[in-house]
């Protein structure tokens, strides 16, 4: 009778594509920025501002002091320390020759950028300035501050012009018109966003953002402005009468700075949940995303896109230099209209191979666990699937084969013939990827055959294997005490919505008597998870 042989099924994997596998124009603008060089501060970095005017320095004001970094070079270029108490919301003025300065002093500081000297000190507030910022006929400041008031000054007399007090709470974001020295823009704790005209002093506009405002822009047109607060962007129509236009709500914690980019066609949000993201200005939908190691306090962006400087909570100013002539860039977007449209395409073209060289992924030479499977050389066939490369880069083919393994009932077999070192790597493996959903089970069922091929041999293991087994029980039983008070949750929650479904019932009291129990239990539960 003839042999006759069928072809060897490979070990099918699930495919995962990575969220941001799809490579847009602004996917490859942004990337430009380049690898950040990370600079450390004493003391959160409260806010940062690039002065318009070549070369671009920028000012990060932290502690009790603002320092001014060379964008280039990295280093601070000029120290300005005239501060007792700590320093807030350092600004540049349009032709980056002055600089205004709040503080937890309540007074607002005007310094000369070159000499470091103080030429002028604005007091009257009686609470600590927060924020500042010029005019936009550069003659006068503003000042925002937790007295609940903001206050106009003229800055050739150090008089005070203009005091509006219709907050009640602190007041820690502002904007100035960029069409009319006379409008200006105040947000508070309060929640509410306030327009006031400075000719006749009085508040022309107020809406309701529905947080605490962290901070607020005008769109260059001067008719619309923007304002953060908790987790939602809100854009707003001044001659609409405040008409809400949009609300963004794309971070899971409080958006502290807004800033606009790109020509302003872009507007980038900070936040504390570690992100920063960039919008297309016409339609607010978010085209990049770039994360940062820590919560994220303050940000700014030079001209034509050239350096991002972030800085974070724990000190950490993030400095991103882009890596070729933000013009050139420019046109390769379209931004400059009077590049040919072939010339763009040519251009984009040219950027995305570039892009897909630094982003292409080598691939296995083939799958070398298939051919020891094939041979049912089943240890061997584990070993090549744990090996580094193999379970780091593409830890999915990992999890087939053991999947594979369990399915054939031949991993207890794989197990039992491992060496000392490669027990280590796929205990390894466990820990580095219990947590990810699409590996959880598979993991755990592969813990339960490890545990019952090793249960006599544990005490044999080497130092680092026993620390490795350890905490991963310790993880793996965590994760099931997890689960069980998810269950509790989910069976209290149940419990109430039965209640409410029959709550219309004669027998309210009895109810009620019946679900205070369950409340508490449930408070306790989500305390618990």
């Amino acid at each position: 009778m003839a042999h006759i042989s069928y072809p060897f099924k490979k070990t099918s994997k699930a495919v995962y594509q990575k969220p941001a596998s799809v490579v847009t124009e602004d996917n490859i603008y942004w990337k430009k920025l380049g690898s950040p060089v990370l600079v450390k501060e004493f003391g959160a970095i409260d806010y940062l501002d690039f002065s318009p005017v070549e070369p671009y320095y920028f000012a990060a004001t932290c502690s009790v002091r603002v320092q001014v970094y060379d964008p280039i070079t990295k280093v601070v270029a000029k120290n300005i320390s005239k501060f007792v108490e700590a320093a807030y919301g350092a600004t540049f003025r349009g032709d980056g020759r002055l600089l205004v300065a709040g503080s937890e002093e309540a007074a607002v500081k005007l310094f000369d950028v070159q000499s470091k000297n103080v030429l002028r000190v604005f007091t009257g507030h009686t609470g600590p300035v927060h924020r500042t910022l010029f005019t936009k006929d550069h003659v006068k400041v503003l000042s925002y501050s937790d007295d609940k008031s903001v206050c106009l000054w003229d800055i050739a007399t150090e008089e005070k012009l203009a005091t509006f007090a219709e907050h009640t709470d602190y007041v820690r974001a502002g904007a100035a018109s960029p069409i009319s020295p006379d409008i200006i823009l105040s947000g508070s704790y309060d929640h509410s966003v306030k327009l006031y005209d400075c000719r006749s002093n009085e508040t022309v506009l107020s809406v309701n953002h529905g947080s605490p405002v962290e901070s607020t822009l005008f769109l260059p047109s001067g008719g619309i402005f923007i304002s953060a607060g908790g987790t939602e962007i809100k854009v707003w129509d001044i001659f609409n009468g405040g008409k809400q236009l949009a609300n963004i709500s794309q971070h899971h914690k409080t958006v502290t700075t807004l800033r606009l980019a790109s020509n302003n066609s872009r507007l980038l949000s900070a936040s504390l949940d570690r992100h920063v993201k960039i919008y297309d200005i016409s339609t607010f939908k978010v085209v990049h995303n770039i994360d940062f190691p820590n919560a994220v306090l303050s940000m700014a962006i030079s001209k034509e896109d050239d350096t991002l400087a972030v800085g974070m909570i724990d000190g950490i100013i993030s400095i991103r230099k882009r890596e070729k002539p933000a013009k050139q860039s420019y046109e390769k977007r379209g931004l400059l209209k009077f590049v040919p449209d072939h010339v763009q395409t040519s251009l984009f073209e040219e950027d995305k191979q570039d892009l897909s060289k630094k982003i292409s992924f080598k691939t296995p030479k083939g799958a070398e666990y298939d051919k020891f499977l094939r041979k049912m050389e089943f240890t061997k066939a584990l070993s090549a699937g744990l090996k580094t490369y193999v379970a780091t880069k593409f830890p999915e083919k990992t999890a087939a084969l053991i999947q594979e393994m369990l399915r054939r009932k031949v991993l207890h077999v794989a197990m039992d013939g491992l060496n000392e070192k490669d027990i280590g790597t796929l205990l390894k493996y466990f820990k580095k990827n219990l947590g990810e959903t699409r590996f959880t089970r598979v993991i755990i069922d592969a813990a339960n055959v490890f545990v019952d091929v090793f249960e006599n041999q544990v005490k044999t293991f080497s130092e680092l294997n026993l620390w490795l087994y350890t905490s991963l029980m310790k993880e793996i039983e965590e994760e099931i005490e997890v689960c069980k008070k998810v269950s509790e949750l989910e069976g209290t929650i149940n419990l109430l919505m039965a209640g409410a479904q029959i709550s219309n019932t004669s027998d309210t009291v009895d109810l009620n008597d019946t679900l205070a129990p369950s409340t508490k239990a449930l408070k306790e539960i989500v305390i618990d998870v």
